[in-house]
């Protein structure tokens, strides 16, 4: 998500700080940076080049690293976060939007499933569900 638009924004990594996203997804800082790095390295060597010199991952490449998560908690909580990062700049670009469509798809999930779980963390602050009248 951080690489969705071609850049890491400096508010998408300090939203990532401020709401402890990394120790909440079972990682210290140091095994984070080594997979950011790895990552960025592996963009590198088989990424598409554009013309502009932005990288990009094939649908089929993104969906291999989709199915590495496996348990449907830890994909609701890896939406949540990814959605979090794209709203972090407060510009969603096209490619953040079809990334997370392509989450939600690949993992057979919608909004709603993500959001309804009894906490929703967003921007530090935990706050409960909203829910509409059509929950009763």
């Amino acid at each position: 998500t951080l690489m969705a638009d071609g850049a890491v924004d400096a508010s998408e990594l300090k939203l990532i700080e401020s709401n402890n996203m990394i120790s909440r997804l079972g990682m210290n800082l140091s095994q984070f940076d080594r997979i950011f790095y790895e990552f960025c390295e592996d963009m590198l060597t088989s990424a598409d080049r554009h013309s502009s010199g932005r990288l990009e991952l094939d649908k089929e490449t993104i969906n291999r690293l989709f199915d590495e998560i496996r348990d449907p908690l830890l994909q609701k909580k890896a939406i949540r976060f990814m959605i979090d990062i794209v709203n972090a700049d407060h510009c969603l670009s096209a490619s953040e939007a079809l990334l997370i469509a392509q989450a939600l798809e690949r993992w057979e999930l919608d909004l709603c499933e993500v959001s309804d779980s009894t906490l929703s963390y967003h921007h530090g602050a935990a706050v409960a569900p909203r829910h509409s009248h059509l929950d009763s």
